[in-house]
């Protein structure tokens, strides 16, 4: 019993470092723009890796040994994340820059795989049309892409204008479902009683009537009621 927790543990460990190097060398466009290949690949990489890990002692204590393991690998992947620079670069590479100030840098595309095709795609999401247009453009880990347009194509904000603002914060939910939030009330030092009244300046006189309530940090209530138990009518709610 104890031999084979053992073996199940070794080629766990095993599986998941040639995982790793695999996953690593598949590159970061897998994981933003995966294709029916690349689905098939993972599929397969999942499929040989389980049964690489089990090996042919497919016992219970032998899949409790692959699971435990499994675990505690990415707890400690986890952790050197955390306190190794050196090993978040090796496991999780690091941003690359795709266009500096204007410049396409076509070495680094080629460094991770990418195609222009495929920029001027992640580009597109981003509204971003025209390459002239953009200054910065960097590659992110998980393959996405974040754009800093040049500054003549950057829409304006107040501060540009010296206009003064008022402060926007979150939305304090006061209603879910029918239930006050009375923790999310006496936060901003307001009572059930304020919440009655302002629910029944909107018509409504039973607050489990309510599907969700919110203020915001101007002082506006937002009130969604329940929709009624009937049958939903073919394109009511939209496009369908």
């Amino acid at each position: 019993m104890v031999q084979t927790i053992v073996n199940a543990m070794m080629r766990t460990t095993v599986t998941y470092l040639l995982l790793l190097t695999v996953a690593r060398l598949m590159g970061r466009k897998a994981l933003s723009q995966m294709t029916f290949f690349d689905f098939s690949v993972i599929i397969s990489l999942g499929s040989v890796s389980a049964n690489l890990a089990m090996g042919q002692d497919n016992s219970t204590a032998s899949a409790a040994a692959v699971l435990i393991t499994l675990g505690l690998l990415s707890v400690l992947t986890g952790y050197l994340h955390i306190k190794s620079m050196w090993i978040r670069k090796l496991t999780n590479s690091e941003p690359v820059t795709a266009v500096e100030n204007g410049r396409i840098i076509d070495k680094n595309l080629k460094r991770v795989r990418f195609t222009m095709d495929e920029l001027t795609t992640l580009l597109r999401k981003k509204n971003m049309f025209n390459l002239a247009d953009v200054e910065f453009a960097i590659i992110e880990n998980d393959g996405q892409i974040s754009v800093l347009p040049k500054s003549q194509k950057q829409p304006l904000t107040p501060s540009d204008l010296n206009l003064p603002t008022g402060y926007k914060g979150l939305t304090k939910d006061l209603v879910m479902d029918g239930r006050v939030l009375e923790e999310n009330l006496k936060s901003i030092d307001l009572d059930e009683h304020w919440l009655d009244v302002q629910l029944s300046n909107q018509g409504i006189t039973n607050v489990q009537k309510v599907f969700y309530a919110g203020l915001d940090t101007s002082g506006n209530l937002y009130v969604s009621v329940k929709q009624p138990d009937i049958d939903e009518r073919h394109g009511q709610y939209g496009i369908e």
